[in-house]
């Protein structure tokens, strides 16, 4: 049982590391495009960033993936919630995959990222106080409200910028 707890704990970290990359992710794209064009050193740091989330999500696949195993062989019930985290990562890693191979537009992919990060940090906050009885339908309609709340405002915070990158026109 130990070994549960330790990958338990390492998930933990995983997820926290990715929420908190794709925080930086996020603001850094926003501080790089602020000018209109993204730097070469300004494209440096926002790789570093992504090398980072990737090994976020090595982290919480393999964690995942074990865990999930060790219940199966425990005969533990699977609840929505274990199906909303295995969801999630497959949504976190099949974006990941077309926005790298240039397939997912940008005005999508990182909002799909965003949402996804930080509804798995709002799915592990929800255990130590054992939330975690909703429905998987539940779940699946607050994800995709969450998704449309983080869209709306990318593309708010994207306008803002845009408007102040131009330059004024004095007549």
């Amino acid at each position: 049982m130990t070994t549960y707890i330790l990958i338990s704990i390492i998930q933990a970290m995983g997820i926290s590391l990715g929420v908190g990359s794709s925080t930086l992710a996020i603001l850094n794209f926003f501080y790089a495009i602020k000018d209109g064009k993204i730097e070469p050193a300004e494209r440096g740091i926002m790789g570093v960033n992504y090398i980072v989330l990737r090994v976020a999500m090595v982290i919480i696949l393999l964690t995942t993936a074990y865990l999930f195993v060790t219940d199966m062989v425990n005969a533990t019930t699977i609840t929505a919630y274990t199906y909303a985290q295995l969801t999630i990562i497959f949504v976190l890693f099949l974006n990941a995959i077309l926005m790298t191979a240039r397939i997912m537009p940008s005005s999508f992919g990182p909002a799909i990222q965003a949402s996804s990060w930080y509804a798995l940090g709002f799915l592990l906050t929800l255990v130590p106080h054992d939330l975690t009885d909703f429905t998987y339908v539940t779940f699946i309609i607050s994800y995709f409200g969450f998704f449309v709340f983080v869209t709306l405002l990318i593309k708010f915070v994207m306008s803002v910028l845009k408007k102040r990158s131009e330059p004024s026109q004095s007549a």
